[in-house]
């Protein structure tokens, strides 16, 4: 018996004595002066347990079959199921094995299993939402996941994803890595489905911004960033008329991280339990299963209803627009050197105004080459690059002769100390003039 049954004891027994009313023991109990005489009733009948009531103690009509029970437990304590938490761990349970039981049912089972421990909820600290966006397509957040999707039983895989701000409508996809190419896929296939949206919100990675280059040990802090020229997919992003905004911190886009952990907990037991071990097998899954279990389950109604996506039109060829492209300078042989090749311009596409001009060359991501010039696009043929002519081997220059050291055989000579000239002619043994 707690306090509130002793409480209501004491009111129950003082109108027995007479020193209340029984309107005055309803209007301090909560209840009507029937039900006061009831319980007088039982008073009298049964003594101080009237006030319990009669099903305390026993077991629930609702309370579920112990082998219903231990059915479940023996499911979910496979090891396909391992982490599952219990509100997954019930989806399962219903919509895979028959098994109806409410979210509560299987938490208490898998508490008293010892599958599952509830965490003790501490104090977050307060953060303020962004408010959402008002229509569908206003603005997406666009970002991608590495993590063992397949726990080892297959390839490493990313998951590229991008989830509507107003909606929350999720779109994504499963690739072997977070390149360019690879992003540009994943934005042709969401213009298809949905058309352009207005904005995009990203992180600063480098397939969206180009770095700025500074020196080593250098910082850039305080300094205002220099004007950069457009990554690949930025230039994309500006051709499709589409807004690019860079995000300063992972909670800035914190709708797309969310997104991700879910993922990680759900899609990662989802594949387990389909056995995926492929990327087209993860795909399948991926399309077919959990994409459209969240657009069903987790999306919410925008403040408004309209639609902000647009239309393709006409001047949106995404072959070229979602493709490497550079500019190159047509030579004097209207010839166009690109990726280490050489591409001649056919001579039927030859035009006024063509050599030597600036043409935008196009790589498609099926790995064809288009050349456009102004508005329209030239003919091109792959050729081999001419061989350099042999230049003539330079002769060696003649060494310069080395200076020579002077001689010192007249070291010791002085004209003032030396013998006289005749002196000198006499004692060489030669005839005197005055003979000959």
């Amino acid at each position: 018996m707690n306090q509130a049954d002793r409480d209501r004891l004491v009111a129950l027994k003082k109108a027995q004595k007479k020193l209340i009313t029984q309107k005055e023991a309803a209007e301090e109990l909560g209840i009507t002066e029937r039900q006061v005489r009831r319980l007088l009733k039982r008073l009298r009948k049964g003594g101080d347990k009237a006030v319990l009531h009669g099903l305390r103690g026993t077991p629930s009509n609702r309370k579920r079959d112990p082998e219903i029970q231990q059915r479940a437990m023996e499911i979910l304590a496979q090891e396909v199921y391992r982490g599952f938490r219990p509100t997954l761990a019930t989806e399962y349970l219903n919509e895979k094995h028959a098994v109806e039981a409410s979210r509560e049912t299987v938490r208490k089972w898998m508490i008293e299993a010892k599958l599952w421990r509830p965490r003790r909820q501490g104090v977050e600290a307060v953060h303020m939402w962004r408010p959402r966006r008002s229509r569908f397509g206003e603005l997406v957040q666009w970002d991608t996941s590495e993590h063992d999707w397949l726990e080892g039983r297959g390839e490493e895989l990313r998951l590229i994803a991008m989830i509507d701000d107003a909606t929350s409508r999720y779109f994504a996809r499963f690739v072997q890595s977070d390149s360019t190419e690879q992003n540009m896929g994943m934005l042709e296939r969401y213009l298809g489905k949905h058309g352009r949206f207005v904005a995009c919100y990203t992180d600063r990675a480098g397939i969206f911004q180009t770095a700025v280059k500074t020196k080593r040990g250098g910082q850039r802090e305080g300094q205002d960033r220099p004007e950069m020229p457009p990554t690949q997919i930025g230039r994309a992003l500006q051709e499709l008329g589409i807004t690019w905004i860079a995000a300063y911190s992972p909670q800035a886009k914190g709708r797309v991280e969310r997104a991700f952990q879910t993922a990680q907990d759900r899609l990662v037991k989802g594949l387990r339990l389909a056995g995926a071990s492929t990327l087209e097998q993860a795909n399948e899954y991926l399309e077919q299963e959990f994409i459209p279990w969240w657009n069903k389950t987790l999306t919410v109604t925008p403040a408004s209803a309209d639609d902000a996506h647009r239309p393709l039109e006409q001047q949106h060829n995404l072959a070229a627009i979602l493709s490497h492209v550079e500019n190159r300078r047509v030579g004097d042989d209207y010839t166009i050197r690109f990726q280490s090749k050489v591409y001649q311009i056919e001579r039927k596409a030859i035009c006024a105004g063509l050599r030597g001009a600036e043409v935008r060359v196009e790589r498609r991501r099926d790995g064809s080459i288009a050349v456009r010039f102004r508005n329209r696009y030239v003919e091109v043929e792959e050729c081999e690059p001419r061989p350099q002519q042999a230049q003539a081997k330079p002769t060696r220059p003649r060494p310069l002769a080395r200076p020579r050291k002077p001689s010192d055989w007249n070291k010791n000579f002085d004209l003032k100390r030396g013998p006289k000239i005749w002196q000198a002619a006499a004692g060489s043994g030669a005839k005197p003039p005055e003979s000959v």
